[in-house]
């Protein structure tokens, strides 16, 4: 795959951006064929949201319109950042009920797949569920939770993160259906992950903190929850306990191959 340099676009005043007609193409593009790829494989809460959300689809929604639907729907809202943050700022922004998004879309060269998380990740894949009342109590939690514990523990933390809000899955009815950004804004992922190339795994906090992953490929381990309220259980829990028995047995043997800078142990989503 080509290279590309990515650089967050400027917000004017009035919270604006303004997208070129080649950006706004890929926009249109993109959601089109992951509207198609979705269905029968998204949980119920996220296409909810994308009804409710009702985006555009001959142009990138702009900030405001989005941010007027989630303040209605759940007092959330999206700010926009640069590509890669520095963790304090994450965890603040979760914990005061916003939500990083990034002011950049992929190229057309680029269709498929992006290494950074660009504006259609952000808003296809993550706002949707940021209509869910539920849902939305958790990442604040999540936020408020990371800002409370020492700060060598936020790295195993972010694993919780990658593993519900960016490729969590969940069962319905029986069926397993994908919850996750990371899948549902990739057209590829969102086939591959409800395969049997795959393993799925119930949702486990000490299993979670214990398994690597690499921001490169698809994920070849998900965590599947039988409710959304399961999140929940590990704020009774004790955490730093849970954090030390963690780091004492050490990590689970990577499912993939190794590859530098990938590897989240190295780094991760967040810049450090």
């Amino acid at each position: 795959m080509e290279s590309h340099i990515y650089h967050s676009k400027v917000v004017d005043s009035k919270g604006l951006v303004d997208w070129t007609e080649t950006e706004n193409r890929t926009w249109q593009t993109l959601i089109q064929r992951q509207h198609e790829v979705i269905q029968g494989r998204a949980a119920q809460s996220f296409l909810e949201g994308l009804e409710i959300l009702n985006f555009t689809r001959d142009r990138v929604p702009q900030i405001s319109e989005i941010n007027l639907v989630l303040k209605k729907c759940t007092g959330f809202s999206v700010k926009p950042v640069a590509a890669l943050i520095q963790p304090q700022e994450f965890f603040e922004l979760l914990a005061n009920k916003q939500f990083p998004m990034a002011t950049f879309i992929r190229t057309p060269q680029d269709l498929d797949y992006i290494q950074e998380p660009d504006v259609f990740h952000e808003v296809y894949g993550h706002t949707p569920m940021l209509t869910n009342p539920v849902f939305t109590r958790f990442i604040e939690q999540f936020g408020k939770l990371a800002l409370s514990l020492d700060k060598k523990y936020r790295r195993k933390l972010f694993r919780l993160f990658w593993f519900t809000i960016e490729f969590g899955m969940i069962k319905e009815q029986g069926d397993t259906r994908a919850y996750g950004a990371g899948i549902l804004s990739s057209i590829g992922e969102t086939q591959y992950a409800l395969t049997d190339k795959c393993e799925h795994r119930d949702f486990n906090f000490l299993d979670i903190l214990r398994t690597p992953y690499r921001i490169d490929i698809m994920q070849p381990i998900y965590f599947v929850l039988n409710h959304i309220e399961e999140l929940f259980t590990i704020f009774d829990m004790k955490v730093e306990s849970i954090m030390e028995e963690a780091l004492r047995l050490g990590d689970h043997a990577p499912a993939f191959e190794l590859k530098g800078k990938t590897l989240d142990t190295e780094s991760g989503s967040m810049g450090e």
